[in-house]
């Protein structure tokens, strides 16, 4: 299969957590290698590759910037810690790789657009690790918003992201400590609800947003626990959303049409690999004396061959692959839709800082 020719060499910056899930879909996809993984030592770098079964033929590196410096690497997967993004996707960019960066993207817009900048200029494929962009159900889920005899416009939206971390991880972990990830829930949980916002909105900025007084901090001010309001004047919706490290696991989308609403419980991570489900109502009535509704919740199920990191890295390197191969130029909207991101964010954190004001997008 042409799709299976010539495929995408990954190299990996960086040996978190996350990079174990992405590495199975590095090698999952059809169409990419892993090629090397880089840590700041050797020996990190060998305790992955046995840790993941990784093959032999896995270059191993103790240093960023011997991968970056590999002329074999055609793109890097960047996992690293928020505060170091700015220094090490720079570099990327100026090595000629291109660039799949976890998120947060950056710990504000004027450091994205200076990743963003580096890349363009270097005429290389940009993209975040929202997993679940890729997912088949987001675009069935797309579908049934755009249909405005079942759905409508949408009012209001809500999405909730959250999980219990436990007594180590909020000691210990990189989320919590304001010199690696500064930006805490909101940067972490915070991101997949914001983006699930607009994504909803079709990427439209809002006019407001505000944060809500209900916030928790550690002790050494890195946000444990969130949540925010955004408005639209143009067609006067409204959406909240609730992000946390230390409340029960949530991955909650609800979309409120005119005609209709959309629900997902796990819209982040699916309960199963191999298929995911939303619910949809379309026009529902109560039935007479209100003692019950004239149709019930219809349930969608969408298959999914690969998993959706697996779908995401291959759509990365058919990218990629154009650009390498056919001169084709990046596709933007994976830029777009990360700065738009980052500005919902940028702007919740500002109402934070000035006490919970409004902040005109």
């Amino acid at each position: 299969m042409a799709e299976c020719e010539n495929p995408i060499r990954f190299g990996i910056m960086g040996c978190a957590q996350i990079a174990r899930k992405v590495s199975r879909a590095i090698t999952m996809a059809p169409n990419s290698t892993l090629f090397a993984i880089a840590s700041r030592s050797i020996d990190k770098a060998r305790q992955f590759a046995v840790r993941n079964n990784l093959s032999e033929e896995v270059k191993l590196y103790g240093d960023y910037n011997d991968l970056l410096d590999d002329p074999c690497v055609d793109a890097v997967y960047m996992p690293l810690p928020t505060s170091l993004h700015l220094k090490w996707a720079v570099l990327a960019a100026q090595k000629g790789k291109h660039l799949l960066l976890e998120k947060p993207s950056a710990l504000h817009v004027k450091e994205l657009d200076k990743i963003l900048e580096a890349c363009e200029s270097n005429g290389l494929q940009f993209m975040d690790g929202s997993m679940w962009y890729h997912h088949p159900r987001t675009a069935k889920m797309k579908d049934f918003l755009s249909n405005l005899e079942l759905f409508g416009r949408i009012k209001a939206i809500h999405s909730s992201s959250s999980f219990t971390g436990t007594s180590q991880f909020l000691e210990n972990d990189i989320r919590v400590k304001p010199d690696l990830d500064a930006l805490g829930a909101l940067g972490d949980a915070g991101w997949y609800c914001i983006g699930a916002i607009l994504w909803s909105m079709n990427k439209k900025l809002p006019t407001t947003v505000t944060a809500l007084p209900a916030i928790a901090r550690n002790s050494a001010g890195v946000i444990l626990s969130c949540s925010a309001s955004l408005y639209w004047d143009e067609g006067k919706t409204v959406a909240t959303f609730y992000c946390s490290l230390i409340s029960h696991e949530t991955m909650d989308l609800a979309i409120c049409g005119s005609n209709g609403t959309l629900r997902v419980e796990d819209f982040i991570i699916p309960y199963e690999e191999s298929s995911a489900a939303f619910s949809f109502t379309s026009v529902a009535k109560f039935v007479d004396l209100h003692i019950g509704w004239n149709v019930k919740p219809q349930e969608v199920h969408v298959a999914c061959k690969l998993s959706q990191e697996a779908m995401m890295i291959q759509e990365f390197s058919r990218l990629v692959k154009g650009i390498k191969l056919s001169r084709l130029r990046p596709d933007s909207k994976w830029a777009s839709t990360t700065r738009n991101t980052q500005l919902v964010l940028d702007a919740v954190k500002n109402s934070i800082e000035i006490g919970f004001k409004p902040v005109q997008m």
